[in-house]
């Protein structure tokens, strides 16, 4: 489906980002970008454990009346 990136295609990729922000700025964007990760990961588990349990009832199963046979 995706092709594979290969040693070549990633260090183009690296090159045009560090002519693009700077070598600077890499690190930051790495940071943030990890921290915005960690915390949707965090929200995602919170979420689902704040989901209420389905709790079921048992199905009541009807009994027969003495006086009520068919």
């Amino acid at each position: 489906m995706f092709p594979v990136l290969g040693f070549q295609e990633l260090l183009v990729i690296l090159l045009i980002c560090v002519l693009v922000f700077g070598a600077k700025k890499l690190p930051e964007i790495g940071s943030g970008l990890a921290k915005g990760i960690k915390s949707f990961k965090k929200g995602l588990s919170i979420e689902s454990d704040e989901l209420p349990e389905k709790k079921e009832e048992p199905v009541a199963t009807a009994k027969p009346v003495d006086g009520d046979q068919a």
